[in-house]
């Protein structure tokens, strides 16, 4: 709560409940999203430095004078045709104060702001969405993280996805598939699609649908599937060990997607684990290796003919919150370690013990492909793996492959709520 108000300031104060006013009498807001009016502001009140808004449901939200005028948007604040910032708060010849604050006949917070005494106007809707005096976390999750078994579900989140190339390009149009298929992967860092074409190349297109494929050393769509001169173990019949892909690379990809054009073999079945669940266990099982790991930089090395990546870093990351970020598990992908002298066998003791982990049956969940079958999952958190697969008697096992980044899967999901978002508004202004 505000502290006490000088006369001066309780004269600028309203408690008048808002009034119905058409949707386009609010002001425009510093993006390019919808926000709906769920709640009304009710009563406003302010000190020099902070605006109070007490909301109809009984709600407090708070607000910081340099906040707000920062986050206005006037063509003063943001270039109305990109929304981009064009403030310099350093410019304004002194910190912004709030010398007036009220509910406008529209419903929306109206300031007046000294030393500028320029008066600006706040969507409602858009106020009660970055109400960061009462947020849980100082960084909401898109989707919450949930760690998984492969014991515990007999197959990944699996959706049909028989009409996923036929949906609406508009980056604004309602996609529940695409939607629940971001959200499973963010979430649980992996979902299965089916019913997929199966024509080589289709996954470029289907990979669009939420990004662009990030181009490697491998190409922008590569081929998984045996062949005479194989640059990676990948491109071999051999059981593949659980893995990350690329973690030799300053940035390693964040999703991957494997797609399955043919696939009449004898064994070769997929093996996926949540690496944030083995890492997980690592900690509440020895807490000194799980320390160890996340502080200790491997080298990690793909020194093929015609390239040489090295990159150094810890095998798992946690970030500024301490929420596991990525782990970097590769064993065939790292090369000599160049540690401290005293940390290299603390640092061979934790991995070994990781690895014993990471043969635990409880961890891998185990399943096969169909043509037209597709995963996408995260690169810096699940851990893939493949069974030896018999290509003899003229079996043939054909997936193709790409990468994508984590940033492409949260702007597309944001997009999709967006156009939710935007459908809700659109049903209040037609009554």
């Amino acid at each position: 709560m505000l502290g006490p108000c000088s006369p001066a300031q309780e004269a600028a104060m309203t408690f008048s409940p808002p009034t119905t006013a058409p949707l386009d009498a609010l002001p425009a807001t510093p993006d390019y999203d919808a926000w709906p009016i769920e709640v009304a502001i009710q009563h406003v009140s302010h000190t020099p430095r902070q605006v109070e808004v007490r909301w109809e449901d009984g709600r407090v939200s708070r607000y910081h004078s340099i906040w707000l005028r920062e986050n206005a948007a006037d063509d003063s604040t943001v270039n109305p045709a990109t929304r981009e910032r064009i403030l310099d708060l350093s410019r304004l010849g002194a910190w912004p104060t709030v010398s007036e604050a009220r509910l406008d006949d529209a419903g929306a917070l109206e300031i007046v702001f000294a030393p500028e005494q320029r008066r600006l106007r706040f969507h409602p809707g858009w106020l009660r969405a970055h109400d960061y005096a009462n947020l849980d976390t100082p960084e909401a999750p898109l989707v919450p993280t949930t760690l998984w078994k492969g014991s515990e579900r007999d197959a990944p989140t699996t959706l049909d996805a028989h009409d996923w190339l036929s949906a609406d390009d508009d980056p604004l149009a309602p996609d529940a598939c695409l939607e629940s298929a971001l959200e499973a992967v963010i979430g649980e860092g992996l979902v299965r699609l089916r019913n997929l074409p199966t024509d080589p190349g289709s996954l470029d297109a289907i990979a669009r649908r939420i990004g662009p494929p990030r181009t490697t050393n491998f190409g922008t769509l590569f081929d998984v599937r045996a062949k005479p001169d194989p640059d990676s173990n990948a491109y071999t019949s051999i059981a593949l060990p659980p893995h990350v892909d690329l973690p030799t690379r300053e940035y390693q990809p964040g999703l991957q997607l494997l797609h399955c054009l043919e696939n009449d073999t004898v064994g070769g079945d997929a093996v996926m684990m949540d690496g944030f669940a083995v890492a997980e266990a690592l900690r509440e099982r020895h807490p000194e290796h799980f320390a160890t790991l996340t502080r200790v930089r491997w080298c990690y090395a793909n020194t093929a003919r015609t390239t040489d990546h090295v990159w150094f870093d810890p095998m798992i990351k946690l970030d500024a919150n301490g929420h596991f970020d990525e782990v970097r598990i590769a064993d065939f992908l790292r090369g000599p370690l160049m540690a401290p002298f005293e940390d290299v066998e603390p640092a061979y003791a934790a991995l070994m013990a990781l690895q014993r982990l990471l043969r635990e049956p409880e961890f891998a969940l185990r399943f096969s492909y169909a043509p037209g079958d597709m995963v996408i999952f995260d690169n810096r958190r699940l851990l893939h793996a493949r069974d030896a697969f018999d290509v003899g008697q003229g079996g043939r096992r054909w997936l193709q492959g790409c990468y994508l980044e984590r940033d492409e899967a949260r702007s597309r999901l944001r997009m999709l709520r967006r156009a939710h978002r935007r459908q809700c508004v659109d049903a209040l202004a037609h009554g």
